[in-house]
């Protein structure tokens, strides 16, 4: 199918009468959508503690009119609208944020926007996902396909994604599904269909320790990473794709007069490319164990060695979702029917896994603007909010159809 002919199949689709209702819904019930978002935004839920904002999703999208509610083992929220039988179409949002538990999420009110860590990503997205289930229950729409609503946990850092890999587990209800939407934090044009990949490495290297003075000499931790860090930061990296390697935490020690017994460096690689993330992941490890060597090489007989030891802390697989997929085009269409030009994307999501898989994946902001995120200065404001939910809404009848349409 063309573009131009998908371009025509959203047009009409957002003519229909029925689905012209359910976007008008949309708009008409706003304010709960983001009396919805503060809501959530203001449950504490850093990976792995999402518990409390998953049993408040689980109500709302039991309001707006799914069904099955389920919370699985790893703490994802699920629920169904549509036939019980067939291949759903995955629609989905995250639970956690990147904040401690101790840090204030407040929501404030200022200048025309909501501000508050958390309030986009993913709140907004969460947000946009009831607004969906809301809008078709209203309007009394039956997909002609299943649609699985899913909130994930553990999208951000070492969350690893957990969530939506227990989704695509083998026989997991995401296993069969005809295409993944995940709605992360907000805008109009962005359509993610390339998975950034990353690899994440912690790095320990440990010895005997000592005196600074006295036991001089004695192989040093912090000396050896610096040199690790050093060729790390001038290994020649691919431009095409590109490939980034960041040093990004580090530390050790105990004291300013004592040699360390223990010092470590964490790092993050990403590409979209499989094979250059294998490549850069493996020079690392070569830079680490000869920086670590050569240390060792340059002590005095009979001293302690120091032994470095290396763990994966993320392993984020790239993926692709090409533009010719009937998801693609779905979303294309979509928001060329809003009037917004579509920009096709690579970014790091809860889509990676699916893509990873062979299911067409995609993300999409849920609407409005925002920025400062993963700061304690996160914003969102509403301009276009509502647009947001409608685009992914017709994404999806796109792809699964209406009963009766």
């Amino acid at each position: 199918m063309t573009t131009d002919i998908w371009l025509r199949r959203a047009h009409a689709l957002h003519a229909d009468p029925v689905v012209g209702r359910a976007c008008a819904i949309v708009a008409e019930s706003d304010s709960e959508t983001l009396a919805d978002q503060v809501a959530l935004a203001e449950i504490p839920a850093p990976s792995f503690q999402e518990g409390a904002r998953g049993e408040r999703i689980a109500a709302l999208l039991s309001a707006a009119g799914c069904e099955a509610l389920e919370t699985d083992t790893v703490g994802n929220v699920t629920a169904r609208m549509g036939p019980a039988d067939g291949r759903p179409l995955v629609l989905s949002a995250h639970l956690d944020t990147v904040f401690p538990a101790e840090i204030d999420v407040s929501v404030s009110r200022r200048d025309g926007r909501l501000e508050g860590p958390g309030i986009s990503d993913d709140a907004r997205g969460l947000a946009a996902l009831v607004a969906m289930a809301r809008s078709l229950h209203r309007a009394g729409i039956q997909p002609a396909s299943p649609l699985l609503f899913a909130a994930t946990v553990c999208e951000e850092g070492a969350g690893n994604l957990r969530g939506v890999r227990h989704l695509f587990r083998e026989a997991g209800p995401g296993a069969p599904a005809r295409g993944f939407i995940s709605l992360d934090g907000a805008g109009l044009s962005r359509i993610v269909t390339r998975g950034l990949g990353s690899r994440r490495l912690r790095a320990t290297v440990r010895g005997a320790g000592g005196h600074s003075w006295t036991d001089w000499g004695t192989p040093n931790p912090i000396h050896a990473l610096g040199g690790a860090v050093g060729a790390i930061a001038r290994l020649p990296l691919a431009a095409d794709p590109p490939v980034t390697a960041t040093v990004a935490r580090w530390g050790g020690g105990t004291s300013i007069n004592a040699i360390p017994a223990e010092a470590w460096v964490e790092m993050d690689m990403r590409s979209e490319s499989p094979e250059l993330l294998e490549d850069v992941e493996t020079q690392a490890r070569r830079a680490l164990q000869g920086a670590v060597d050569r240390t060792n090489g340059a002590a005095p007989a009979g001293r302690a060695l120091l032994a470095l030891e290396i763990t994966t802390i993320g392993d984020r697989p790239p993926g692709r979702t090409a533009p010719d997929t009937e998801l693609v085009q779905a979303a294309v269409a979509a928001t060329r029917t809003l009037g917004v030009d579509p920009e096709l994307i690579a970014s790091s999501t809860d889509a990676n896994v699916p893509m990873s898989v062979g299911v067409p994946a995609v993300t999409l902001g849920a609407g409005g603007e925002a920025g400062g995120a993963h700061t304690l200065d996160e914003w969102y404001r509403n301009d276009g909010g509502p647009d947001g939910v409608v685009r992914a809404l017709l994404t999806a009848l796109l792809v699964v159809g209406v009963q009766g349409g």
